[in-house]
């Protein structure tokens, strides 16, 4: 491994992304994951959003999002229908929060930093074009653990509480994220009977 690199998704890199999202999350419906097409789209459409680390010339880690408005008082949806057509469809340059559309770094490069890196380079676009904050459905990765015994909502409000341990939501949380509730039908992943989790980062910067 050598030194790592952080950068814009450009068109030659999609299918190297593509294949990474296929090595990170093998047991997801391929149909849920950024195809090398959607890539393509996304370089094309809001490549500033979407950033990669890159280990010399392999991408190993990625992190997608776009520009929208999001009603809070209405939280619950999917992934497809807020993104739209190729996760970036829905992309409006106005809208006054970051979706984050994808969060990935390859197997053998975790624990390294790079999750971390990449969410500070989200936050410091965030920052940079004024915008409210950032918005994700978070993976529910150990509720799979914990769903014969409590629903989703009670197991997001217990990690919310630090009172489970979740590797994703509660490394989110270490980073300024903030969890509010549970969203149904997110995307298809029998492990969380299609549940993630709302998670918001709200920028203190920002000026209305």
């Amino acid at each position: 491994m050598g030194e790592l690199t952080y950068t814009n998704l450009t068109e030659q890199l999609a299918p190297a992304c593509a294949e990474l999202e296929l090595i990170a999350f093998p047991h997801a419906d391929p149909d849920d994951l950024l195809s090398e097409e959607d890539l393509v789209v996304y370089s094309r459409t809001f490549p500033e959003g979407f950033f990669l680390c890159l280990d010399g010339d392999r991408v190993v880690g990625q992190a997608g999002g776009i520009f929208l408005d999001f009603d809070f008082d209405n939280p619950q949806h999917s992934i497809a229908g807020i993104t739209g057509e190729h996760q970036c469809g829905n992309h409006d340059p106005e809208g006054d929060w970051y979706y984050g559309t994808d969060m990935v770094v390859h197997p053998d490069y975790r624990r390294r930093g790079i999750g971390s890196a990449l969410y500070d380079l989200r936050q410091e676009l965030v920052r940079a074009r004024n915008k409210k904050g950032i918005i994700a459905g978070g993976h529910m990765h150990n509720f799979a653990d914990h769903k014969h015994e409590m629903s989703a909502h009670e197991y997001v409000e217990k990690v919310a509480a630090r009172e489970i341990y979740d590797a994703t939501l509660t490394f989110q949380m270490d980073n300024g994220f903030e969890l509010r509730g549970a969203l149904e039908n997110y995307l298809t992943d029998e492990a969380t009977d299609n549940w993630s989790a709302l998670i918001v980062w709200v920028n203190d910067q920002y000026r209305s």
